[in-house]
């Protein structure tokens, strides 16, 4: 029995988890990871009722659709809803003409073990020119919906003007952003959650910990965020450490609480973060603590940082 709420995506008809569970740490991005506690990871967010997963062929470069291929093989195709993407496949490599489109489609589905995929995404948009996803990634990836291979479509990326310049010329589905509705940065709800709301396209959350910053672990080298705003993060967690908060247990709790917004995608290889998630999402969201920390972000909110090229910032 799911333990977690599930939303309405958009006009599609899907309902999804308010958390989600992101497999890129299946494809050991962040760090070396055991067969056995990928495994765990995701049988116990399935029993917890985090039953849409989303991953990439980017995310270990395969390695992640691959091991979700194999964990998922005996468990039934209806229980769980299946997110992938195509159009980066490393740190440096994109590729969205159409032949790849075809090509990256099939490739996931035989890595997957499925004959479809419920929502595909063309990833990271904001690495090349709109003109190429919308006059040739999205038309192609339309005539694979209509083979049955794909149900529903969308991009993802982080600039929030990527949405609105796809948005306004072609009919998503979906989209997914990351990092910009959290604690520190309100962005994605601030400047284009009510124009996907109004032209009804469903609306995906990625990263309620920000990449670690909203977290009590080191902060990795390859965090972006300017370091204002990493000094006044660890102020916050201090905060709420005094106040018997892990800081993190507010960051996903307040992502996942927005009804505008279906689901909030949360990634770990570690089944014991997993089972912790849902146990969060149990408990009530402290809005006096809430509010104590939005004030402590106060000097730094919405700040984040350029990603891909700069017209799409």
């Amino acid at each position: 029995m799911s333990t977690i709420p599930h939303r309405r995506l958009g006009k599609t008809d899907l309902e999804v988890p308010i958390l989600s569970y992101g497999a890129s740490s299946l494809g050991q991005e962040f760090r070396m990871i055991r067969l056995e506690e990928a495994f765990e990871s995701v049988r116990v967010a399935l029993d917890t009722g985090l039953d849409f997963i989303d991953t990439s062929p980017f995310y270990g470069r395969g390695m992640s659709e691959v091991l979700l291929g194999i964990i998922l093989r005996d468990v039934p195709r209806s229980s769980y809803t299946l997110c992938s993407k195509l159009g980066r496949y490393d740190l440096e490599k994109f590729d969205f003409s159409a032949k790849r489109v075809i090509e990256s489609v099939d490739v996931s589905l035989h890595r997957l073990g499925t004959d479809h995929l419920d929502i595909v995404l063309c990833h990271d948009i904001e690495f090349v020119p709109k003109e190429i996803i919308l006059n040739e990634t999205l038309p192609t990836l339309q005539k694979i919906k209509e083979q049955g291979k794909v149900r529903y479509l969308g991009i993802s990326g982080y600039p929030q003007k990527i949405f609105h310049n796809i948005c306004s010329e072609f009919p998503l589905d979906c989209v997914l952003n990351y990092n910009q509705y959290t604690l520190q940065n309100r962005r994605f709800l601030d400047e284009t959650i009510p124009m996907l709301i109004e032209k009804g396209v469903g609306v995906m959350n990625a990263g309620p910990f920000s990449a670690r910053l909203l977290t009590n672990a080191p902060l990795p080298e390859w965090l972006k965020e300017p370091e204002e705003v990493k000094a006044v993060a660890r102020k916050a967690a201090k905060h709420c450490e005094q106040k018997g908060v892990d800081i993190a247990q507010l960051a996903l709790q307040f992502s996942c609480v927005h009804p505008d917004i279906s689901t909030t995608i949360a990634g770990s290889a570690n089944p014991k973060n997993v089972r912790k998630w849902g146990e969060w999402l149990q408990k009530p969201l402290d809005e006096e603590l809430l509010a104590e920390v939005t004030e402590i972000f106060q000097p730094v909110m919405n700040l984040g940082h350029q990603e891909g090229l700069p017209e799409n910032n």
